[in-house]
């Protein structure tokens, strides 16, 4: 463990309530002048945070380029709000973080350790290795959580509430509670856990860390029961620690931590609001007229390995061939955004996306029909207009937290979709009885989906879809957010 402070700081911050995670809110670009422009961003923690009526609360967050850094480096402390910038009326404190130390934390552990052990997406014949330069990697993310720990120690008021975000800050809550056993500490992970079994991957001494810096936490949040059994799980084979199943804690060396499931869900006001305005609009036009009459199946990711979208066109192209029925009277459209392109297994994966539709279009396509739309720059706009647009969503990660597309799509789609999930995407544990579940490996059988959902009566369809946008709006971001915090007391 880094070290930390030799004497626990004064409580002299006056923060009441305290947001930590990788990403904050804001971000910054340069301008060819040097100056700085500011971009507010989105998501569940933005629309959550927005809750918060308290103006003291404040949101502490890594600078993730070099303008962030100039912009962090230029306000007192870090503190964006007090050097003038416009965060929306947030506090947001902006950590100036070695950019090797960052870069090691961030790629080396979170992106390429933590995130593969939780996704299961090891190839184990060759990965992973953890040797010399995984230690520095992991000495670095340790520096990496000791700087949000002390900012965090900070800017807290005495018996503040903190809750901390996911993955990156795993060992954030352990150091916490050594400097401020005052605060009530709450940690949330918004990735799967992986099992014991495959856990046990991990140095020995690097999962326990991981484990113990958790709990250090008074409640440890996740998407769904099932990852919050793998953790207690993992807890009790790799601690001995005591796990009541039932209550959901986990007992450590004298400190019981809660478990809490929240399922994160759509924020239907601002999805349904967002979906008509004339952006979208226009970008629904134009995929119309490239669909024409035909039937659409709609997935909408970023080019994350665990989303699985290779097999997911493996399965389309088998539907083409085994069910002649669908030639010129479907259009998959995908958007396959670009994700962690510095890691050399995502450019790889997304060149095989591109291939394997460049090969459908070319073995079905004709001069009338375009049975493949991919699209890999982000657009949001667009990407909206696919969910009004889809008769049929696509989503079959290997793996995931939760998965929001497979939540917003039923309450943007304009006419109805059929739903096809995957049984190892958290939303399955409240989407399922209305989703048509998939095992996401089984390529033919996913093609046997996409078919069921494209004959699907469109009476069925509207109903369904009915109680997948109840279901999938029932704890909007805000919500979220607030029950997270009540529970801490």
């Amino acid at each position: 463990m880094a070290d930390l402070a030799t004497e626990r700081p004064d409580p002299s911050g006056s923060a009441p309530i305290l947001v930590a995670s990788n990403r904050g809110p804001v971000s910054f670009t340069s301008e060819d002048d040097g100056t700085l422009t500011l971009r507010r961003g989105g998501g569940g923690l933005v629309s959550g945070l927005s809750a918060i009526e308290d103006p003291n609360a404040v949101w502490v967050c890594a600078a993730l380029s070099e303008a962030d850094r100039t912009a962090a480096r230029q306000a007192p402390d870090g503190r964006l709000d007090l050097a003038g910038h416009d965060v929306g009326g947030q506090a947001v404190r902006m950590l100036d973080i070695d950019p090797g130390t960052f870069a090691r934390a961030y790629n080396g552990i979170a992106n390429s350790t933590l995130w593969f052990v939780h996704h299961l997406l090891y190839d184990t014949p060759t990965s992973p290795v953890f040797d010399e330069r995984f230690r520095r990697e992991w000495e670095s993310y340790g520096a990496y959580n000791t700087a949000f720990t002390e900012a965090l120690a900070a800017e807290a008021a005495p018996g503040a509430a903190v809750l901390v975000q996911d993955y990156h800050l795993s060992l954030v809550p352990g150091r916490l509670r050594e400097l401020r056993p005052d605060l009530r500490i709450g940690h949330f992970s918004h990735t799967p856990w992986a099992p014991p079994e495959y856990y046990r991957l991990l140095p020995d001494d690097v999962a326990a860390e991981v484990l113990t810096g958790i709990l250090g936490a008074d409640r440890a949040g996740f998407l769904t029961r099932r990852w919050a059994l793998a953790f207690a799980d993992c807890c009790e084979a790799l601690l001995g620690a005591e796990v009541d199943r039932a209550a959901l804690t986990v007992t450590y060396r004298g400190r019981t931590t809660a478990l809490g499931v929240h399922g994160l869900g759509a924020d239907a006001d601002f999805l349904r609001e967002r979906a008509h305005r004339p952006d979208v609009d226009a970008r629904l036009a134009t995929l119309r007229e490239a669909v024409g009459e035909r039937r659409t199946v709609v997935r909408v990711d970023r080019t994350e390995l665990s989303k699985n979208i290779v097999r997911g066109l493996l399965a389309y192209r088998h539907l083409l061939r085994t069910r002649p029925e669908w030639l010129d009277r479907v259009v998959h459209i995908a958007f396959a955004y670009p994700s962690r392109h510095d890691l050399p297994e995502y450019r790889e994966y997304t060149a095989a996306v591109q291939r394997i539709a460049h090969e459908i279009n070319d073995e079905f396509g004709t001069s009338t029909w375009q049975p493949l739309i991919l699209h890999v720059n982000d657009d949001f706009p667009r990407s909206l207009a696919a969910y009004r647009l889809a008769d049929v969503a696509l989503v079959n990660p290997i793996r995931d937290g939760m998965n929001l597309v497979a939540k917003e799509i039923p309450v943007v789609s304009d006419q109805g979709c059929a739903l096809v999930l995957s049984r190892e995407a958290g939303a399955f544990a409240e989407l399922a009885e209305d989703a048509i579940t998939v095992n996401p490996f089984d390529v033919i059988a996913t093609a046997d989906a996409l078919h069921r959902a494209l004959t699907m009566p469109a009476g069925e369809r509207a109903d369904r879809t009915k109680r997948l946008a109840a279901a999938a709006t029932a704890l909007p971001p805000q919500q979220w957010f607030l029950d997270q915090l009540t529970a801490l007391g």
